[in-house]
């Protein structure tokens, strides 16, 4: 990709970069500097705005504590706009069409979702609250119907984008848990922290890499097995195919460490299920998958009970369950440090459930959990912590019967969609293919224990949603791809 830039643009930018260099403060120079790069790489495509938009949307966080009313609107909004002008422009200038709804049953899947939680508009106490949740829903369509528009081998780029932005989050996340942090709240085995990235949090932070992980594994499976098929065949080896290897390689090495360095439990586990249905859908044949599946699966309990695991983990996943699975009411319960969070968990848990008892149709609004609160929770739980810490009692609460039978049919239909398209001709596609079924697994799982749709990470996954939408289309045409 050739960019041209001309003496008289060098100066100017040169001069915005002194500006803002001199006006932003420290947590900005990295974004403003990013953002700066992209506008001149605009003019040869606009995805190169979105790799920007992914890797920077998820500072929200980190900007909101660090620097609170620098930006207008949040960096997210910020960055979107820029983007969406910038690709519309792009067709405008291509002389390609814009009004055009391409027929795909993942966007269908999408716009049907929004259209049921639009309800909430006319059930919610706080119509702004609605709004806020509604629009994560409207944007991942969009996504979808923009991004399917695409050309070619563009769901190629995608992939490097998703992995890239979490690549780059997951060096933060390393960075503070070994002491970049100083969180002692964090303070974990003794001498490290939690990772959490740009996220504020270890357990968003965790599901970011979970969700990521799932295709950087699988692109590196299928890099390899290229590889090693071209080694006995005698054929040389590409230097790019090499590059792509390495790089799939070194995203899945740093994803993978800052997950089990986020000491997020639902992360550990979402990512186990994940690995299980990936295990199951790599081979051709069914049987085979789930042979080698519970094979591995046996061979991990066999780690388990022989004490083989790191007991730090063990002892982590254990103290949870215990209390997850014993305790039915958190009234009167008595809180130590060590039953805190799950106890805080279940708390909302209730509230949640109480929520959705008194509003069972409709529930009391998309997004308006945290707004009637009060009126629900327990003694000793004053604070609603956003959400439910449980995305399924959370659309229960907030969007009724009606709401979670739709959320719940919408991922049923792309996870049937997904599987169809383990029959992609090409090797690459059909493996990215089996990595987004580990990643919808991974949703499925941490949902049960938390709300992933926060910090923008819905970018993300809108993105992710493209991808299968633009696989789909090929695997039911049967493109040969190269």
């Amino acid at each position: 990709m050739a960019v041209r830039v001309n003496r008289r643009s060098a100066l100017l930018v040169a001069a915005i970069a002194a500006a803002l260099y001199s006006a932003l403060p420290p947590p900005l120079l990295l974004p403003g500097a990013l953002i700066l790069l992209c506008t001149l790489l605009l003019p040869s495509t606009p995805l190169v705005m979105l790799a920007v938009l992914l890797t920077l949307s998820p500072l929200r966080s980190l900007i909101a504590t660090e620097a609170p009313g620098v930006l207008p609107i949040q960096i997210g909004q910020l960055l979107l706009l820029i983007y969406m002008g910038a690709w519309l422009l792009h067709r405008i200038q291509a002389r390609k069409p814009i009004l055009v709804c391409p027929a795909n049953p993942v966007l269908f899947a999408a716009v049907g979702l929004s259209a049921v939680f639009a309800i909430g508009a006319w059930t919610s106490e706080s119509l702004s609250g609605w709004l806020n949740e509604w629009l994560k829903w409207v944007l991942i369509a969009l996504f979808i119907w923009h991004l399917s528009l695409a050309d070619g081998d563009n769901w190629r780029w995608l992939i490097f984008t998703v992995l890239v932005s979490a690549a780059a989050n997951a060096l933060v996340g390393l960075y503070a848990f070994f002491g970049g942090s100083g969180a002692d709240h964090l303070l974990i085995l003794g001498r490290f922290f939690r990772a959490f990235g740009t996220f504020g949090q270890p357990n968003p932070f965790g599901g970011f890499m979970g969700i990521a992980l799932p295709v950087a594994i699988m692109g590196l499976y299928s890099q390899g097995l290229t590889i090693a098929r071209q080694i006995r065949g005698g054929c040389p080896i590409g230097k790019w195919r090499l590059v792509a290897a390495g790089g799939h390689c070194l995203a899945s090495i740093l994803i993978a460490a800052a997950l089990i360095a986020s000491w997020s439990r639902g992360a550990w586990l979402g990512s186990a299920f994940a690995l299980f249905v990936m295990l199951v859908a790599t081979p051709r044949r069914l049987v085979h998958g789930l042979i080698i599946a519970i094979g591995v699966a046996l061979f991990c309990v066999g780690l388990w009970m022989g004490g083989l695991l790191p007991n730090a983990i063990v002892s982590r996943l254990t103290t949870a369950a215990a209390d997850l699975f014993t305790i039915s009411d958190v009234r009167g319960v008595n809180i130590t440090p060590t039953n805190y969070a799950v106890i805080e968990r279940l708390a909302h848990w209730q509230a949640a459930v109480a929520m959705a008892h008194d509003k069972p149709i409709f529930g009391v609004g998309l997004g308006n959990y945290e707004i009637v609160y009060a009126d629900y929770r327990l003694v000793n739980w004053e604070l609603p912590l956003g959400h439910a810490h449980n995305l399924y009692l959370n659309t229960l609460a907030e969007a009724g019967i009606v709401g979670l039978s739709a959320y719940l049919a919408f991922w049923l239909v792309v996870f049937a969609i997904t599987w169809r398209c383990r029959g992609h001709p090409d090797l690459f596609a059909r493996s990215c293919a089996i990595g987004l079924l580990g990643c919808w697994t991974y949703i499925a799982a941490h949902s049960f224990f938390d709300n992933l749709f926060v910090n923008n990470l819905f970018f993300h996954i809108g993105v992710l949603l493209s991808v299968l939408a633009m696989l789909y289309w090929q695997t039911s045409h049967s493109l040969e791809m190269d």
